[in-house]
């Protein structure tokens, strides 16, 4: 199956299995990705952001999407949109043609596609924070390379490490700005560093509990929130699968419940699964 047949997927299912293959063929944790979907887009493929550039199931903003495809497209039969990607002297990514453009950009929106950058965009912020820390790294620190770049989220987590009281809204002027739920309480009062790193953390868990035991897409009035502005008591519980046996995604989830420091590291039994989601899902 190639990206190319995959375009306009919109069902639970295809999203989820597309989901899984991604994480097969990339070896990052099919836990994590699948709980960074729900938390950023409610597993809409077609979600657009408000204030922002930011589209599909992960919200790649335009300079985002660019460069990760740039870097991983060709091996994942996007050759031609890794070569119409060019850098300028600036460092921004950019394309030539607008048609082009247009067509590179709107990948975000195929859930094969977006899932595949995704997860090779988590393993490259993965080898980056793990140099510059210098320890390993797990699902929250990588949500927050995806939030705040590699460079802003080595900032946090070594700045946290030292103080972690610190006001973060003082540390990023310009994201607070922009994401002012995040970065501020109800009251008004800014968020320290380690509150905001407990909250993401809190949002990975329960976007993973909620895409594992929901069995179809959420309304589309979700779709296009802006990153992390998605409410999750508004989207409710669902049930899970019929009867009393766990489903592959209740058991998935299980397998990595409570081991966020290696979330991006699958045991056996979580690939395993992934691969088990995929025959179940017809991938």
């Amino acid at each position: 199956m190639t990206i190319g047949s995959l375009a306009g997927m919109t069902g639970a299912g295809q999203v989820q299995s597309a989901i899984a293959r991604a994480s097969a063929k990339t070896g990052v944790d099919f836990s994590y990705l699948l709980g960074q979907a729900q938390v950023e887009s409610s597993l809409r493929p077609d979600a657009r952001a408000r204030t922002s550039s930011a589209t599909g199931l992960y919200q790649f903003i335009d300079q985002s999407w660019l460069s990760v495809v740039k870097r991983h497209g060709e091996e994942h039969g996007l050759g031609w949109a890794a070569d119409a990607i060019q850098r300028g002297p600036g460092g921004r990514y950019y394309v030539a043609d607008s048609r082009q453009r247009a067509a590179i950009l709107d990948l975000r929106t195929n859930s094969e596609a977006a899932s595949l950058m995704a997860a090779e965009h988590a393993a490259d912020n993965k080898a980056t924070l793990e140099a510059s820390l210098g320890r390993t790294v797990g699902g929250t620190d990588l949500y927050m390379a995806h939030f705040l770049g590699a460079a802003g989220a080595g900032k946090f987590l070594s700045t946290m490490a030292r103080n972690p009281e610190r006001s973060a809204a003082g540390l990023f002027p310009a994201a607070a700005a922009a994401n002012r739920g995040i970065f501020y309480a109800a009251d008004g009062r800014a968020r320290s560093l380690s509150e905001i790193y407990d909250r993401f953390a809190a949002k990975i868990d329960e976007g993973t509990r909620i895409a594992a035991t929901g069995k179809s897409l959420p309304p589309a009035a979700n779709a296009g929130r802006p990153m992390l502005a998605v409410d999750m008591a508004a989207l409710g519980e669902r049930d899970g699968g019929a009867g009393g046996d766990l489903s592959t995604l209740d058991r998935l989830r299980a397998a990595s419940a409570g081991d966020r420091a290696t979330m991006l590291r699958p045991t056996p039994e979580t690939a395993k699964l992934a691969y088990l989601m995929l025959a179940a899902l017809g991938g």
